[in-house]
């Protein structure tokens, strides 16, 4: 909505035009009586390769591009682990791993959450109906009594005729099935249902779809669009890990993929694949904004939409997550809110800004355990003073810190990394000896974690830690 039509549909003056935007949502919530709703868009393994971020210029994602041209789009944005339990724990309870403890797939986050930290409870308590569907927190870990409905029996996704993979268990298909057919249609289906019905109080609406994760088995039409002989490979360099201290080595080589999949000359396949999944995601985001725009909520509904990591493609020999690199830990961060110019915000953030920020539009109190910063006033004025980096832990005592400019990383036993984002975006050399950049080190470090919780004891035996 246009700032004068804004102004026009809150009954407002010309004299309104001269108020910051942060008065005249207060003034219009204060006439219309509404208190805004929010729906959370949760994508798993979403990497920066989508069309509006310019990283990878084959990719497919027409409706994720739309929704990123009708709100505030943020260039430097981040994961705070790079893996799934630890990443969505620290987003949806407002702790960092360094924090909770909850650094690994195998650990219950609920041994290191209490129920009144989590964000759903926070909007329930707040007055909200808070429903989800689909991957929210981590999947195996759940608690049903946090939510008004959450359905979780839903059927999984077809079986491939062929199974098939690359590297060390990286499964891939091209189904013979359609779109119908798959479990984040479905997902995307209960998402559709809720904004079709008629609420009686504010509502908390998070939908959470399981693609581009593994397996990257989606109907052939989306393998279709990207040639086998079209694609091209990411920016590689063979020695890339020359200047990498072993500790970042230990993590980039912990799974044999790279390797086996070079021998294999696979590497295509692995991107093909992986593109075909990110764009039948993007399929899904397109149904469920369809029907949100159709609905009865458009105008009243905080969008959020954010990936849990990113995603290595075979850059500094690293396929996955699990690693402090660029790749990894980039993601895809988009707001939309009721009467908010949409724009491109340049400045740094990482997910724990997620949080507090929704209970910020929404005039719901922070509590006092919540580690991020609003960025409330960057979506105000996406060109506004913002002087945090980005902050990512992966692992006991592992942490990146990343500025506009430069990626800091410190290892457990000390290794460290620099680079200069601005010169070497691929993140090709490491310029941490060079005594040049000794204060800009220093500087970064000192926004290094203060608390470094031991991990909490490991619950799930039949989980596995990177999926």
């Amino acid at each position: 909505m246009k700032r004068r039509d804004f102004l026009k549909s809150a009954g407002m003056g010309a004299a309104a035009m001269k108020l910051p935007m942060e008065r005249l949502m207060a003034a219009q919530q204060a006439q219309t009586g509404k208190t805004p709703n929010v729906l959370m868009i949760a994508i798993d393994d979403l990497n920066h390769w989508v069309g509006y971020l310019g990283r990878n210029s084959q990719v497919k994602t027409p409706n994720i591009d739309n929704l990123a041209a009708q709100g505030v789009w943020f260039k430097h944005s981040y994961c705070a682990a790079p893996l799934c339990n630890p990443s969505r724990t620290a987003l949806m309870s407002g702790m960092r791993p360094s924090t909770s403890g909850i650094y690994d797939n195998l650990i219950d986050w609920r041994t290191g959450v209490t129920a009144d930290q989590s964000l759903n409870v926070q909007f329930r308590k707040a007055g909200y109906g808070v429903y989800g569907v689909g991957k929210i927190y981590h999947g195996y870990y759940f608690r049903p009594e946090d939510w008004d409905d959450y359905p979780r029996t839903f059927v999984g996704d077809p079986r491939p005729t062929k199974p098939d993979s690359i590297g060390n268990g990286m499964p891939l298909a091209k189904l013979d099935c359609n779109d119908e057919d798959m479990q984040d249609y479905r997902f995307v289906d209960y998402g559709i249902q809720q904004l079709q019905k008629k609420h009686d109080k504010p509502f908390f609406l998070a939908v959470g779809l399981r693609k581009p994760h593994f397996p990257w088995c989606v109907p052939q039409k989306y393998y279709n669009m990207y040639p086998l002989d079209k694609i091209d490979l990411p920016p590689y360099l063979a020695d890339d890990l020359n200047d990498i201290p072993q500790a970042g080595v230990n993590l980039a080589l912990s799974e044999p993929d790279h390797e086996l999949i070079q021998k294999s000359g696979r590497w295509k396949e692995g991107l093909q694949a992986y593109l075909a999944t990110v764009t039948f995601c993007d399929a899904m985001v397109g149904r469920l904004m369809d029907a949100f725009n159709k609905s009865q909520y458009k105008d009243n509904t905080i969008i959020c939409f954010w990936s849990d990591h990113g995603f290595s493609l075979g850059e500094k020999h690293h396929w996955r997550k699990c690693a402090l690199w660029e790749e990894e830990t980039r993601v895809p961060m988009i707001w939309v809110v009721p009467g908010m110019k949409p724009g491109r915000c340049d400045r740094t953030v990482d997910n724990m800004s997620i949080y507090p920020t929704l209970l910020d539009l929404c005039g719901i109190p922070t509590p006092a355990h919540v580690e991020g910063e609003s960025i409330k006033r960057l979506l105000v004025d996406p060109k506004a003073p913002w002087d945090r980096p980005a902050i990512t832990t992966f692992q006991f005592n592992n942490h990146a810190v990343r500025s506009e400019r430069w990626r800091y990383i410190r290892y457990n036993n000390g290794d460290e990394e620099l680079y200069d984002e601005t010169k070497d975006e691929y993140e090709w050399t490491n310029l941490v000896s060079n005594p040049k950049h000794a204060a800009q080190k220093a500087a970064l470090a000192k926004w290094l974690p203060k608390t470094n919780t031991l991990p909490l004891p490991e619950r799930a035996a039949s989980a596995t830690s990177k999926q």
